[in-house]
């Protein structure tokens, strides 16, 4: 089955096999929130998803 690209642009998986995806709400109307928030945003968060999902979304590891 053909990995789906334009899902799997949007995640990572890290070295130990977690998948990591950008927190939503960054793109704009950020200059009114306080510079704490504006960081928080920044950092990627987990990604829960079933092994099911991760075989078809997601490109096998070599």
């Amino acid at each position: 089955m053909k990995t789906n690209k334009s899902f799997a642009k949007r995640l990572k998986v890290t070295k130990n096999g977690k998948i990591k995806a950008r927190k939503a709400g960054q793109n704009h109307f950020n200059a009114k929130e306080s510079r704490n928030k504006q960081l928080n945003k920044k950092r990627s968060t987990d990604f829960p998803m079933s092994q099911r999902d991760i075989r078809r979304f997601i490109t096998k590891s070599k």
